[in-house]
């Protein structure tokens, strides 16, 4: 497999060529085309509670397409719904946790689970939900706006707006907690945050959705209004 990302960083899309007879997982609605002879089934991944929980929960599709290249080979393109960068990892029997919303694909040998990564706030949209990919292989991620890589070093702390985090390393420890007080939290344009302690890497992006629907909510005429 091998994958290259194109018309980076604001509308990136992923072009991924496959060996012969060689199996890619594909978010619902990530496809944007793919080469002749290439086949698709639709499955629930990982069995109905786990697709369910990766649904409800994690906000991912409750079906996952596993699409398989012919005996002489494909390619597929991919994009996130967002526009945006996106990434490709390359995991080597280590485990990683993605913000909901970030996932778009990955090997056959990348397991992709659901995991409690937090508390719900008083203001969150949702509750931070992350999916967890363990095993070995590509992982494609996307972000909304451009993505942002940091490295923490051994008890390193940082912290992050909880709606601008795409993924971090297994082994980084994480609490999600409010912005100062009451009034900050009221009054300060912030809700949630994420601690962060290394070591370990992380990805974030350069904008939140939750940010953009606070901006954009108001401005959308109400019907029968001007």
């Amino acid at each position: 497999m091998k994958t290259e990302i194109l018309y980076r960083p604001s509308y990136s899309m992923a072009h991924v060529q496959l060996d012969p007879n060689e199996e890619i997982r594909v978010e619902g609605g990530a496809m944007v085309s793919m080469s002749s002879g290439m086949s698709i089934q639709t499955q629930m991944k990982g069995g109905v509670l786990k697709s369910l929980a990766r649904s409800v929960l994690g906000g991912e599709s409750f079906f996952m397409n596993t699409y398989r290249a012919p005996a002489t080979g494909g390619e597929i393109n991919l994009a996130p719904a967002l526009p945006g960068d996106m990434a490709v990892l390359n995991l080597q029997n280590q485990g990683m946790f993605i913000q909901s919303g970030g996932y778009v694909a990955s090997a056959p040998g990348v397991n992709i689970d659901t995991a409690w990564a937090g508390a719900k706030g008083f203001f969150a949209s949702k509750d931070l939900i992350m999916l967890k990919a363990t095993g070995s292989g590509t992982l494609i991620l996307s972000s909304y706006g451009a993505l942002h890589e940091i490295s923490l070093a051994a008890g390193e702390k940082y912290t992050i707006d909880t709606g601008h985090v795409v993924a971090f390393d297994e082994g980084v420890g994480f609490k999600v907690t409010k912005v100062g007080g009451l009034k900050s939290t009221l009054f300060s344009g912030e809700g949630l945050v994420v601690e962060l302690t290394g070591p370990g890497r992380v990805l974030m992006q350069t904008r939140s959705t939750d940010a953009f629907l606070s901006w954009l909510l108001p401005r959308i005429p109400k019907q029968g209004g001007s």
